[in-house]
């Protein structure tokens, strides 16, 4: 049976990344993003925001991206997946627990302010994946006369289809 370990975030950077490199010269960088919800308190009536905050790790190209243009209080959307993980606290002695996410996607949301050129494609968001390096803005492809359609099959059907 096939399985499926996905996550998808959308919110706020809490903090610039950190990005290191391993010795194998790989890059990892590390934010934590936050995310809310709103709902309404059952006694009082009155609204309350429930913020979460997510570990979020790049690697290779991601992760120098990611360096370079994610900033504390930025918006973002993280595609990735799961990761548990065991450690022991060095000040205590006590195992805990650690989840973290493993992007594999991640969007830059909102304008272009103090972002300089990431050449993401169009738009005001750029948008990356691992392992392929950013998308490159590509020209129009030119729009040409279609041949004379063949009667009775889809071709003759028009192109002002209301959806």
């Amino acid at each position: 049976m096939a399985s499926v370990n996905k996550v998808i975030l959308v919110g706020n950077c809490g903090r610039d990344p950190e990005v290191r490199y391993l010795p194998s010269g790989q890059a990892v960088a590390n934010v934590s993003v936050a995310t809310s919800s709103r709902r309404k308190d059952k006694n009082s009536g009155e609204m309350i925001e429930d913020t979460q905050w997510h570990r979020v790790t790049f690697y290779d190209r991601l992760a120098e991206i990611a360096g370079e243009y994610v900033k504390k209080g930025r918006p973002i959307y993280v595609e990735g997946r799961l990761k548990y993980g065991v450690y022991t606290d060095k000040t205590t002695g006590v195992e805990k627990n650690t989840v973290d996410i493993i992007a594999t996607e991640l969007q830059l949301l909102g304008g272009r302010e103090g972002m300089g050129n990431p050449s993401s494609g169009g738009g005001d968001e750029g948008g990356y994946s691992r392992p392929a390096a950013p998308r490159q803005a590509a020209p129009a492809p030119q729009r040409q006369a279609a041949p004379a359609p063949a009667k009775g099959g889809f071709d003759d059907m028009d192109d002002d289809i209301p959806f």
